[in-house]
C-alpha cells in the first residue's frame, strides 16, 4: 500500500474528531473569571475573598455566582465541541 494514500486515509480520519480542547477552554475559563470579577467589583466586593455567608447574604453576589457557575457550565461544552 502505498504510505502517502495511507498518511492522507489517517489524517481525513484523524480530522474529523478535533475538538476545540484545552485552549479554547482556557479561554472561556478565563473570561468567566474575568466577568464574575467585574460583577464582584460592581457590587463592592472583590472576587474570591468573600465567604459563602457574605455571598448567601448579598443577592448581588449570589446572582454573580449564579452567572458564573452558568457561563463555566457553558465552557465544558467547548472542550467536546468540534472545532469548525
Amino acid at each position: 500500500m502505498d504510505y502517502k494514500l495511507y498518511a492522507l486515509f489517517v489524517l481525513v480520519f484523524l480530522a474529523n474528531f478535533g475538538s476545540a480542547g484545552p485552549i479554547a477552554a482556557g479561554i472561556g475559563y478565563a473570561g468567566c473569571a474575568a466577568l464574575a470579577c467585574a460583577c464582584f467589583a460592581v457590587a463592592g466586593f472583590t472576587f474570591g475573598t468573600v465567604t459563602i455567608a457574605t455571598i448567601l447574604a448579598s443577592p448581588a453576589l449570589t446572582a454573580c455566582n449564579v452567572a458564573f457557575a452558568k457561563c463555566e457550565a457553558a465552557v465544558m461544552a467547548m472542550l467536546v465541541a468540534p472545532t469548525p
